[in-house]
């Protein structure tokens, strides 16, 4: 209920309400009547979401970006995240680590789902269970083992490896083990699932904390995501999310707001064989990035400079900087000096699969990287061929893509069971990997990770994507939504 907290202040302080001496509470989750003495004007029509109804509305089910964003509405979690990736209590109230691979949260027994009964320790197990089996949150959660009831109102988690950022983990939605009379399932969250006329609607859950002007939220059943663009473009849907996977960017002629997203577009690198197995030439490619310049050219603006490995918007990472967002060819030119390798062996080729943004990407790269003395050539091919080669290493460099978790967790890349991009990283001389476990499991501290990596230089961070949140010209309200909390104060946009 952070969200609900949250959201009922935004709105206080955009109705120049003062409420001095009043602080929301928690304590009660169910629907009550006459909230205020002003009448608020509310909005049964207007606001309308896309869906995709050929998908489920199980949060644990659902496949589809369109559903796993609506999911947000009626579902609540242990945890929220803010915008600099740190963790909120929701239905949780506190945590403590009891060893380093023990986590113990604490819930508040006095929630409720929106049906009245109460959440209880069965269906956050239940739905930590089906959350590790699902589409949206099995990647994430691959690295806690399994949970159980602790005493005094706890849960148990118990984590795989080390990680003193799990917490950051435990966003999935909890939902009652039972459903609803028309088979929707349940949540405590600010929106309930409904049913009229054999149509499904988001009904609000109105509380003390919770009192918006959009009721109801109707739902539309557009699938494809030029559609979706359309659609909110000319106002049939009022709002939605966009992760720019495509050049959606182009087509958007709506209000927008860019949110920032833990997708890294990065360098992949063969340090096994060839030039690239040398850590002072892996040094000068890096050097040599002009991270910015990937960042507003190639992605058009819907990027930040990576600056270290992990994302620079994250409180994680404030104090940890170790690449310049500019190039500096002077000291690129000095590690390859350093490499000791001879001027005509200086070749690379970059693998990219058919895609705008690597193209653009693997272009600069290219004049980046002959500007400080390589000869590179780009080899673009279809993804399943891309797949292949990136899988059997058959490339000096490749422009990759890889969404990491909430927990910044780095194991992608250095973990041989983690699948996604540890190829080509030779783990067997690396010790930055090593160090890496070592800080999670708090026996080194980050920096002599930091200071490995930048020396080591396994792969190569250009840039953290950003995400849009679309929205009719129709709609008033600050949209503050973000990463995970794409409706954070709903409550206060309205139809003029």
């Amino acid at each position: 209920m952070a969200k609900k907290i949250f959201a009922f202040i935004m709105a206080a302080v955009l109705a120049c309400t003062a409420l001095a001496g009043c602080t929301a509470k928690r304590s009660d989750n169910t629907a009550v009547e006459n909230i205020s003495t002003t009448k608020k004007v509310t909005d049964d029509s207007n606001f309308k979401l896309s869906y995709t109804q050929a998908d489920s509305l199980d949060p644990f089910k659902a496949k589809t970006q369109n559903n796993q964003v609506l999911s947000s509405l009626v579902f609540e979690s242990l945890f929220d995240l803010d915008e600099s990736w740190e963790s909120v209590p929701n239905v949780a109230t506190k945590y403590e680590f009891t060893d380093g691979k023990t986590l113990k949260v604490y819930y508040n027994t006095q929630l409720t789902f929106s049906d009245g009964s109460p959440v209880e320790s069965d269906d956050i197990i239940y739905s930590f269970n089906a959350a590790k089996k699902s589409p949206a949150y099995k990647n994430s959660l691959k690295y806690i083992s399994s949970a159980s009831t602790g005493a005094d109102n706890t849960i148990i988690f118990y984590l795989k490896k080390a990680n003193p950022n799990a917490v950051n983990l435990l966003t999935f939605p909890i939902a009652s083990t039972k459903d609803d009379k028309n088979g929707y399932p349940i949540g405590s969250g600010r929106y309930k699932y409904v049913k009229k006329d054999s149509k499904t609607y988001l009904k609000a859950v109105v509380t003390k904390d919770f009192n918006p002007y959009i009721t109801t939220i109707n739902l539309v059943n557009i699938a494809a995501a030029d559609s979706i663009d359309n659609a909110v473009n000319i106002g049939n849907i009022s709002y939605a999310f966009r992760d720019l996977s495509s050049n959606v960017a182009k087509r958007m002629t709506c209000n927008r707001k860019l949110i920032n997203m833990n997708n890294l577009v990065y360098i992949g690198v063969n340090s096994l064989s060839g030039i690239t197995a040398n850590a002072q030439i892996r040094k000068a490619i890096s050097l040599a990035c002009d991270r910015n310049t990937f960042a507003e050219s190639a992605y058009n603006g819907y990027g930040t400079a990576a600056t270290s490995p992990f994302n620079p918007q994250a409180k994680l990472a404030q104090n940890v900087k170790i690449f310049s967002s500019e190039a500096d060819t002077t000291t690129a030119r000095q590690a390859i000096a350093q490499s000791k390798i001879d001027s005509k062996e200086l070749k690379l080729n970059i693998l990219i699969n058919k895609n705008d943004n690597r193209a653009a990407c693997a272009a600069l790269l290219k004049n980046q990287l002959e500007a400080v003395g390589f000869t590179v050539t780009i080899d673009e091919v279809s993804t399943k061929e891309y797949t292949r080669r990136v899988k059997g290493v058959e490339f000096n460099l490749y422009i990759g893509e890889v969404k990491l978790s909430d927990d910044m967790c780095l194991y992608p890349f250095f973990d041989d069971n983690a699948g996604g991009v540890r190829y080509g990283i030779n783990n067997k001389d690396l010790t930055c990997d090593d160090l890496y476990s070592a800080y999670l499991s708090g026996e080194a501290d980050l920096g002599k990770f930091i200071l490995a990596f930048n020396e080591e230089m396994p792969y190569i961070p250009l840039i953290y994507k950003k995400g849009m949140i679309c929205y009719t010209k129709a709609m008033s309200g600050d949209m503050q939504g973000y990463w995970g909390n794409f409706f954070s104060n709903i409550d206060t946009w309205h139809f003029e």
